[in-house]
């Protein structure tokens, strides 16, 4: 019975020293107090927060009626932001713009190092803000501009006649937005030396912007030429967009076989990189001066790509393509038949020519040859170069002793037929030079029975 007794009475004081720590902390919490002289209450009432940044540090406790007429506010401050220190500064704030009571206070605090304000002190009427009422707002309207504004406001009152509820669904859509404002502004107000910054280094963007006002024309003009553009190839714009799809699945298995090549060219770049390093280092040393003897040849072919005036270049030619396409692929009627263009005839024709073709394309080292020893030979005149060729065979024969005797007519065409080979069609490309020491000329091509044994004449 006695041990019930004891563990009551510590149950009891357990309970007792519970409640006094509770008033403690909380005592401690609000012990603090300091005044704030409103020239206008503005609609405060006691319980209204008292805030920093947004975060509640506080409570109105009491107002008071000053001898001339002010406001005077009891506030309560949590201890964990007592004491407060001169200079701070007391707004009174609308937590909204609908209902009554709807204020608290405001506090922005004064930096660091300044005095304290001591318990129960003042904050003075230079340093409060009563909050602005809208009857205020409306007073600095004149009488045209209030019945302007009473008209605006009976319009959408009549606009949303009958449709309150949905108004009132569409007005609760704006909290999140307003909340996440509050939210951003509680932050930029937390960090004000960073705010201050941003805006100082937006304000030198705007500067550097406005003296460059004559380049961002120029950007802005051209951006509207691009948009202009665009917008007059809606269609193509529109196919490609819907082609890029396709496009980017086709690359993407290019770029995964391209992968695979790359690691198989990787031996060859091994064994490319002591030839790069050593041997490549004459050549382009030979390379500089036919760079520089080059330049007059690419000037040359810049203005020949591109050139002032009409019809003088190659991209005027460019554009003339799609007519000139156009033109010879079209199918018109001649001669009583539809009749195609040029392009198709002439592509049928190749097609038929194409045995022809393959066959000569080996002797074309021998046309450009025989080109050449006969167009480049020779002297000039006011015409250009020119030269004369001839066949010549000799009348006369050395006799014994190192005599020249002539060649009887009767055995001049023997003589001839010695010296000269006639019949000599079937000759492989290149047999018109001498045999080359490795035995490379002439070629003969794969399928074509053509005659290496049929070569110049003589040693």
């Amino acid at each position: 019975m006695r041990v019930a007794t004891g563990a009551r009475i510590a149950g009891v004081v357990a309970l007792v020293v519970a409640v006094v720590a509770v008033v403690v902390i909380v005592a401690s919490r609000s012990s603090y107090q300091v005044a704030a002289v409103f020239v206008d209450a503005s609609q405060l009432v006691k319980g209204n927060r008292v805030t920093v940044a947004g975060e509640p540090v506080g409570k109105v406790q009491d107002i008071e009626l000053t001898p001339n007429g002010q406001a005077k506010v009891l506030m309560s401050i949590d201890s964990d932001y007592a004491p407060l220190r001169e200079g701070t500064r007391a707004v009174v704030r609308v937590s909204s713009l609908s209902g009554e009571a709807n204020r608290h206070v405001e506090l922005q605090l004064a930096p660091a190092g300044r005095p304290n304000i001591p318990d129960h002190g003042t904050i003075p009427p230079s340093d409060t803000t009563s909050a602005v009422e809208l009857d205020q707002v409306f007073n600095t309207f004149d009488k045209p501009t209030r019945t302007g504004a009473q008209r605006t406001i009976r319009l959408l009152g009549e606009a949303q006649k009958g449709r309150e509820k949905e108004a009132g669904q569409a007005i609760s859509y704006l909290d999140p937005a307003l909340a996440s404002s509050s939210r951003l502004f509680q932050a930029l107000d937390r960090s004000k030396p960073l705010f201050e910054r941003f805006i100082v280094q937006t304000s030198q963007l705007v500067t550097d912007t406005a003296s460059r006002s004559g380049a961002l024309s120029g950007l802005v003009s051209h951006l509207s030429t691009t948009m202009n553009a665009l917008s007059s190839r809606s269609a193509q714009l529109g196919d490609a967009v819907q082609t890029l799809p396709l496009f980017l699945r086709r690359a993407n298995t290019t770029f995964v076989n391209l992968r695979a090549t790359l690691n198989d060219l990787q031996p060859l770049v091994d064994e490319a990189k002591p030839v790069v390093h050593n041997d490549l280092r004459p050549l382009f040393a030979q390379l500089r001066p036919f760079a520089a003897d080059a330049q007059p040849t690419v000037r040359d072919l810049s203005k020949t790509i591109r050139r002032r005036g009409a019809n003088n270049d190659l991209v005027e030619l460019l554009r003339l393509q799609p007519a000139i396409d156009a033109e010879a692929n079209k199918t018109e009627q001649r001669n009583g038949a539809d009749r195609p263009g040029a392009f198709p005839v002439a592509q049928q024709a190749l097609q038929g020519a194409e045995p022809q073709l393959a066959f000569l394309r080996p002797y074309t080292v021998d046309l450009v040859g025989w080109f050449d020893d006969f167009s480049t030979s020779g002297a000039y005149d006011a015409v250009g170069s020119f030269s004369r060729a001839g066949l010549e065979f000799n009348g006369f024969t050395f006799a014994p002793g190192s005599g020249i005797l002539p060649v009887p007519p009767e055995l001049r065409a023997d003589a001839l037929s010695a010296a000269v080979q006639t019949g000599r069609n079937n000759r492989c490309p290149g047999s018109d030079e001498r045999t080359a020491p490795d035995n490379s000329n002439p070629y003969v091509p794969p399928g074509n029975n053509c005659d290496p044994n049929e070569r110049p004449i003589g040693p």
